[in-house]
């Protein structure tokens, strides 16, 4: 029976283009669970092998042609799949399982929400909003030690991105999503393990901008990527990293890794 579990979370910006990372990140960190968002991939193209040379026998995808999409590769069992439609539009946006010892793994891709942070004029910031209520509504029923990871799209603490004044009206660490966040965050009391382990205002960012130059010299991150645990599954965590120098590997997700080490 595993009593250890080592999960690693990761926005690829398609899996299919950087399959040579991917690689790269299983062979350096042996995690048990890759869950990985945006891999613009279809199920019935997805590079299933990748995974299943290494170890990664249990897959759950929920995959779709050119645009978002997320999947689960796991050395452990996954059952009872699940895949909510909080976009409520079809997108690939989620998908869950549980392990044998009970916990449940719940991967998302919340949407960006465009360039403009009014509902009114931009539909896709509506949508973001939307999306982040309805996982809100979600986690009031939650009864079961569940991690949810994946990529927010939000950077909720002024210290999260690298000019809180400048990015006040950027969308991804406005007032408004910051608040939305913050009420999902409460709707379930979950711990966020990113700011847990590495406590603010300590800088931790996970995506850098591909039109930067020099991604590492100029800094201008956010952390936009998480995880975060049922209470009564936090105190079973006992590591939590941000993989910062794979956003210098050859062609780069704009996102970096995040590994995850809990005790079961």
């Amino acid at each position: 029976m595993v009593t250890k579990l080592k999960l690693a979370s990761w926005n690829i910006n398609s899996v299919r283009a950087r399959a040579d990372i991917v690689g790269r990140l299983l062979d350096e960190e042996q995690p048990d669970i890759l869950c990985l968002q945006e891999t613009k991939a279809h199920n019935d193209v997805f590079p299933a092998a990748l995974f299943a040379d290494r170890g990664y026998r249990f897959h759950e995808l929920n995959g779709q042609k050119m645009h978002h999409g997320v999947a689960i590769l796991s050395r452990v069992p996954l059952h009872d799949s699940g895949r909510h439609d909080w976009q409520d539009n079809g997108e690939a946006r989620h998908v869950g399982a549980r392990l044998d010892c009970g916990v449940r793994i719940e991967n998302v891709y919340i949407p960006a929400g465009g360039d403009i942070p009014d509902r009114n004029v931009n539909p896709k910031f509506g949508q973001k909003l939307d999306f982040i209520e309805r996982m809100t509504r979600w986690s009031e029923g939650l009864a079961e030690p569940t991690l949810i990871v994946g990529d927010f799209n939000v950077a909720p603490l002024e210290c999260d991105v690298w000019n809180h004044k400048a990015l006040l009206d950027v969308v991804s660490h406005t007032p408004v999503e910051v608040d939305a966040l913050g009420k999902l965050q409460a709707a379930h009391d979950w711990v966020d393990l990113g700011r847990h382990f590495i406590p603010a205002p300590e800088r931790n960012f996970t995506w850098w901008s591909y039109r930067a130059t020099d991604w590492a010299a100029s800094d201008r991150g956010r952390r936009l990527d998480h995880m975060w645990a049922s209470p009564m599954l936090a105190a079973q965590v006992t590591a939590h990293r941000v993989l910062e120098p794979c956003r210098g590997w050859q062609r780069p997700s704009d996102h970096v890794p995040l590994i995850v080490e809990l005790e079961l």
